[in-house]
C-alpha cells in the first residue's frame, strides 16, 4: 500500500507556543483517518503541515512521496477548510460554477471540453446536489454547501480529501447523510483525512484514528483506539490532569 502522507518527528510552534511536538505518523492510500483532540490541541496545524500549507520547524513531511512544501500537483488534493461553509455564504456564484472550478487545474487557460463538463455533472450527481446546480452557493444550507465543496474536489479528481470540522453547524440528519457520502467516496478509493469534534460519530466511520494534544497519543486502527486510554490521556492533558482507569 503506497504512502499518501508521511510525517516524521515534526514539531511546530507559533512564536513561543508549541503547537506540535515530535509527531510521526503516516496515511496510506485508502485510509479514512480521523484526527481528534481537544480545542487548541494542534489538529488544524497538523493538517496544514500534512498538506504542505505550513512548514515544520523540525522534522519532515512527505506528500505522495515528495516533500510536502515542494508538492505541486494540487489537483490531487481536495481541501475543505474550517468554517468554509460560512465563507461560502458570500460566494455569488452557482453550485455548478463552483464545482467547475475544480477542473481549472487540469485545463489551465484552455476551454473546458465536453469531458470536463461530464466530470462536473458526475461530481454533482455523486454528492447529491445536481438538482441545486443552478442555485447560488449563498442560497444553500450549510450541509448543501459542504456537499458542493466536496463535489468541487471530486471534479478535480482528487486522490486525497482533507476536511477540517466539516459538520460544524450542520443538523444531525444532514451530518449522517454527509458521512454516508464520505463512506462511499472512501470505498471508491479516495483517501480521507477528517478533523471532527464528535468522536462518537467519527469512530463509527473512520478506520484509523490519530489522537493528539500537541503530542501524539494514539495512531492506529479504530478498535485499538477505543480499547486504549488515549482519549482520556489526551483530553486530560488539556486540563493538566491525566486520568487512568486501570483496576
Amino acid at each position: 500500500m503506497s504512502q499518501v502522507v508521511t510525517v516524521e518527528h515534526v514539531s511546530f510552534a507559533y512564536g513561543e507556543k508549541l503547537a506540535i511536538d515530535d509527531i510521526s505518523l503516516s496515511v496510506e492510500q485508502g485510509d479514512f483517518l480521523g484526527l481528534i483532540g481537544p480545542n487548541g490541541s494542534g489538529k488544524t496545524t497538523l493538517l496544514h503541515l500534512m498538506l504542505g500549507l505550513q512548514q515544520p520547524d523540525h522534522g519532515t513531511v512527505e506528500l505522495f512521496g515528495e516533500p510536502a512544501q515542494e508538492f505541486e500537483d494540487g489537483q490531487r488534493i481536495g481541501y475543505v477548510a474550517q468554517r468554509s461553509t460560512d465563507r461560502g455564504g458570500t460566494m455569488p456564484i452557482t453550485v455548478r460554477e463552483a464545482v467547475t472550478m475544480g477542473r481549472f487545474a487540469h485545463v489551465g487557460h484552455s476551454r473546458l471540453s465536453d469531458e470536463d463538463h461530464r466530470i462536473v455533472e458526475e461530481a454533482l450527481e455523486t454528492v447529491g446536489v445536481a438538482d441545486l446546480a443552478g442555485r447560488r452557493i449563498n442560497q444553500l444550507s450549510g450541509g448543501q454547501r459542504q456537499r458542493a465543496f466536496i463535489a468541487r474536489a471530486l471534479a478535480s479528481e482528487a486522490d486525497l480529501l482533507a476536511l477540517d470540522e466539516p459538520t460544524v453547524g450542520v443538523d444531525a440528519e444532514s451530518r449522517d447523510q454527509f458521512y454516508g457520502l464520505l463512506d462511499d467516496l472512501n470505498r471508491r478509493g479516495i483517501t480521507i483525512i477528517l478533523i471532527e469534534h464528535d468522536i462518537d460519530v467519527l469512530t463509527r466511520h473512520v478506520n484509523k484514528i490519530a489522537c493528539i494534544n500537541t503530542e501524539l497519543y494514539h495512531h492506529g486502527d479504530t478498535v485499538s483506539f477505543l480499547e486504549s486510554d488515549a482519549l482520556a490521556e489526551a483530553y486530560g492533558a488539556a486540563h493538566g490532569v491525566v486520568e487512568h482507569d486501570h483496576p
